[in-house]
């Protein structure tokens, strides 16, 4: 991952407690690099890793995502993981449409489950660790 590129981390609500335990999981790998999350998702993942780097937005319905899309466009995020909640309506759903094209546009890594992440996780902090 290049130098001074963040990882960008956003959760649904029901997915703030696996984000947290995510975090936890991987702090070691996630301590190298800074984060980059909407509001309550970066406060979460703080108390659960009060060592890592995190930069905390708005909340995602406020603003946070597309703060976190104009990093994107920017070209200062290397790699989103984006916790959804599937089973839930979602009153800013086209906030969260317009984040995951911009990844797509921008062809940056995306996780949408906690499966995903810790592949890409272990994989990018791989790759970054040979270069």
């Amino acid at each position: 991952m290049a130098k001074g590129a963040y990882i960008a981390l956003i959760a649904h609500d029901q997915k703030k407690d696996d984000m947290a335990a995510f975090a936890r999981r991987n702090e070691a790998l996630l301590r190298p690099f800074s984060i980059v999350a909407t509001g309550t998702t970066g406060g979460r993942v703080l108390e659960a890793c009060p060592s890592l780097d995190v930069i905390r937005l708005k909340s995602g319905p406020l603003g946070g995502d597309q703060q976190i899309g104009a990093l994107i466009a920017t070209g200062e995020v290397s790699m989103l993981i984006f916790l959804v909640d599937p089973l839930s309506a979602l009153p800013h759903d086209v906030d969260v449409k317009a984040l995951t094209r911009l990844a797509t546009v921008y062809d940056i890594p995306m996780a949408l489950n906690t499966a995903t992440a810790e592949i890409l996780v272990r994989t990018l902090t791989a790759t970054d660790t040979q270069n």
